[in-house]
């Protein structure tokens, strides 16, 4: 489930805000509940055209967060709610070391291999090696993006739109860029990755392209535009995960477009309108992305014409979706996992977990699939 927030640092009057988190939750309970009163189609019988076998399984624990697992090479970071991190090698599923932060948790993993680095709900920002903390931060405003790591630096994107730079070994701060803008934004993860030697950022509707060494913007492209007449109607944000090629990045702006940017440039190349609440996946001809109700839809990443659209998995509460050779990869809420055909979107093969909600898109690392449950089971999954 989508969940929203009001962030008030600056922005608003604290009754005003305290309103808006209750018209938000009213709102959300009809829009988000939608889905769930309208009975998904019973799944056809799989195929079994993909063979996929269960490489290893370890448990992490509960994941009540909105975690996002990222990859560098074999090496792929998870936490449980509770904390707890771990960086694990996903050749064998081994921690490579795991420490607790003492907090529960708002955003992560971020991480580079070696180091890492995570949010906690007290609006910290710590930072972990080799087993051990390294620093903490305390920001002054919570965050639900998973901070990047790289280039021996910390970069994090706030839940008021500021984007801080922090020093990987010392934690101290290089660099903070602050953005007014619309009172409310969503608790998802949203847009923070590198293309180059730029950072590229989602702000609002925006995609916008950063120097990381003094946060200065080196461009600004509109994907999508708040409308409506209230804060809540007005509300567009960018959602992770993109899908990158070169340095071309699509993403979604949340329930109003889909488009593709050019980073290195800092051109738009193209836009649509989609309902979407998740992230894209994507290969150098197609980007594809779920609808709100849960219909795929492929997008010719040249021009955004659609190529397809797929509509068997519609009110699944699907989670983030990754291509894994020639499957898109997508999880549901009674986790089961579709491997679907990229040129089609017709089922391949399903595989059934722990029968908790998939809590984090899937990602692959080398040749290993890796998924995480809600109930903290973290699976190594290979083609046969």
């Amino acid at each position: 489930m989508i969940q929203w927030r009001a962030s008030v640092a600056g922005l608003l009057p604290r009754a005003r805000a305290l309103a808006l988190v209750g018209l938000i939750a009213a709102g959300l309970a009809g829009c988000s509940s939608a889905p769930s009163r309208l009975e998904p189609a019973p799944l056809p019988p799989s195929p079994n055209l993909l063979g996929v076998r269960q490489a290893w399984s370890v448990q992490i624990g509960e994941v009540s967060f909105p975690l996002v697992v990222q990859t560098a090479g074999h090496v792929v970071g998870v936490a449980a709610g509770d904390g707890a991190v771990s960086l694990l090698d996903a050749r064998t599923g081994e921690a490579l070391w795991r420490v607790s932060v003492g907090a529960p948790l708002t955003a992560g993993v971020g991480h580079d291999g070696r180091l890492a680095a995570v949010m906690t709900t007290d609006n910290e920002l710590v930072a972990l090696q080799d087993g051990r903390e390294l620093w903490r931060q305390r920001l002054t405003a919570p965050s639900y993006t998973a901070p990047l790591v790289a280039g021996a630096r910390v970069f994090v994107l706030g839940a008021d739109r500021t984007v801080s730079a922090y020093d990987g070994q010392s934690g101290r701060r290089l660099w903070s860029q602050s953005r007014s803008g619309e009172a409310l934004v969503l608790r998802q993860p949203g847009v923070l990755t590198a293309v180059g030697d730029t950072l590229v950022v989602g702000l609002a509707g925006r995609l916008v392209g950063l120097n990381p060494l003094n946060g200065g913007a080196r461009w600004e492209v509109p994907l999508a535009s708040p409308r409506g007449t209230n804060d809540v109607e007005r509300l567009v944000d960018l959602v992770g995960v993109v899908t990158r090629q070169g340095s071309v990045v699509c993403a979604r702006a949340f329930q109003a477009a889909v488009g593709c940017v050019d980073a290195a440039r800092g051109a738009l190349l193209w836009t649509k309108p989609a309902v979407g609440a998740s992230g894209l996946a994507g290969d150098a001809g197609l980007v594809l992305g779920f609808e709100f109700d849960g219909t795929l839809v492929a997008w010719q990443r040249q021009d955004g014409e659609r190529a397809w659209t797929m509509n068997q998995l519609r009110y699944r509460a699907l989670s983030g979706s990754v291509l894994m050779g020639p499957a898109l990869v997508v999880g549901d809420d009674a986790g089961r996992l579709h491997f679907l055909a990229r040129q089609d979107g017709a089922l391949q093969t399903r595989i059934e977990t722990d029968g908790t909600p998939v809590a984090a898109t899937p990602v692959v690392a080398g040749n290993t699939l890796v998924v995480v449950t809600s109930a903290g089971r973290v699976l190594g999954l290979r083609p046969e």
